[in-house]
């Protein structure tokens, strides 16, 4: 199927005009730098169509016990490398994800030398076959030294080939060593060393993401440890999220908006801890609830297609909108995942998802999401509307309204659907 034909399938969802979900979000709105202590941010509850100020601290109280609430275990990698060109000039390469459409958590760990696809600043300045170069000193006196040559450029992006030495270093080890953390472009200034941790959620665990799951940093261990005390159950899956989470909507409807894809990771333990838990789901942040929706379409692919192999599992941009599988429940779905896993002797299931949830896409997997407030004109906009409708206008307005602080650094919601 060509991708416009794709589009064409997607009926009214990609006719949606990306105008409809703008609003005006004042740069003084948009929070720099986060609070002192993660748990302090406000809360905003939205349910049944009414809305309470509350704080995250305030959490346990407002989940019924015998909730799960699913989190994003992904850990944000240091994507951002200052090299010097031989002349002493500086470009900015930053690394979106592995050549290859590899796993982000393979690629990480390639020795010597590997190759991703990067933007760069001041490309038109790095001349083809120029090598630039970074050099770090190392406990003990010797050094790291990273390399970075251009073999290719592409539309929208670059292929950069790095090597280094000493060659056993871990490519994550040298960006830990060499880079600087990829906060969002919207703040408008350079990392520091504090968002080395405030920049990553307390529980992240799985190297492979260029961007938070925001909706997590507002977690701490103390407010994780009274949500057990309440009852409430927890798991983590793996969502490595991309660059293109930033990437505004910049044509007049979705249908012709590509979404990026995106690699997820969920154990067979996991799988079943979200099966059991049907009904009481609560996704804290869009990546994971774009996981476990995803879940959803895979096991209705596997079932729909059950010679399907497990490393061939792709969800595309329009397939929950083209497919008619309204008959298949989430158990049933969720069976067939477990089951192809268990056929094929594996402990966990990796795939790549390119899902848009928009209105008119039902949500099938949750019964809540927790999440900070987006950009105008997002898919992360459009993924909140088609949990709550038109409501969205006065959930932001509200939000606005009470001076709310916005985006990744900001506070959040929880909103019931």
């Amino acid at each position: 199927m060509s991708d416009s034909q794709e589009r064409d399938l997607a009926g009214k969802a990609g006719s949606i005009a990306i105008a409809e979900y703008n609003y005006l979000l004042p740069e003084s709105r948009i929070a720099a730098f986060p609070l002192p202590e993660r748990d302090e941010s406000r809360l905003l509850v939205y349910k049944s169509g009414k809305i309470a100020e509350k704080q995250y601290r305030d959490l346990p109280g407002e989940l019924p016990a015998g909730s799960l609430l699913v989190f994003n275990q992904t850990k944000v990698i240091p994507a951002r490398l200052h090299m010097q060109k031989p002349s002493g000039g500086a470009i900015e390469i930053f690394c979106l994800e592995p050549s290859g459409d590899k796993d982000p958590a393979r690629a990480l760990a390639a020795a010597g030398s590997t190759t991703w696809k990067c933007l760069v600043g001041g490309a038109a300045k790095w001349k083809n076959g120029q090598v630039l170069e970074k050099r770090i000193s190392l406990p003990g006196g010797s050094d790291l030294v990273l390399a970075a040559s251009l073999p290719e450029r592409n539309k929208g992006h670059f292929q950069v080939a790095f090597q280094w030495t000493p060659a056993h270093l871990r490519f994550a080890d040298v960006l830990e060593l060499a880079g600087a953390m990829p906060i969002p472009p919207y703040l408008k200034r350079e990392a520091t060393s504090a968002d080395h941790d405030r920049y990553q959620t307390v529980y992240a665990k799985e190297e492979g993401s260029v961007a938070a799951p925001t909706a997590g940093l507002h977690f701490t261990p103390s407010l994780l440890d009274n949500l057990r005390k309440q009852n409430i159950g927890e798991a983590f899956v793996t969502l490595h999220v991309g660059a293109g989470t930033f990437k505004p909507v910049q044509t007049d409807t979705i249908g012709e908006h590509e979404m990026h894809a995106e690699w997820i990771d969920v154990s067979l333990d996991t799988l079943r801890q979200i099966k059991a838990a049907q009904g009481n789901i609560i996704a804290v942040g869009t990546t994971s609830l774009r996981t476990l929706e995803s879940l959803y379409w895979i096991g209705c692919k596997l079932i729909q297609q059950p010679s399907t192999a497990p490393d061939d599992i792709f969800i595309g941009q329009w397939e929950a909108y083209e497919s008619h599988e309204e008959n298949i429940t989430v158990a049933e779905s969720l069976e067939a995942i477990e089951s192809k896993l268990l056929t094929a002797q594996r402990t966990s299931l990796t795939a790549r998802t390119q899902i848009m949830m928009a209105p008119g896409y039902k949500a099938r997997m949750i019964r809540g999401l927790i999440t900070n407030f987006h950009q105008p004109q997002s898919t992360l906009l459009l993924l909140v509307a088609s949990l709550i409708g038109d409501d969205w206008k006065r959930v932001y307005q509200y939000a606005l309204d009470n001076e709310f602080r916005f985006l990744s650094y900001g506070d959040g919601s929880l909103l019931w659907v």
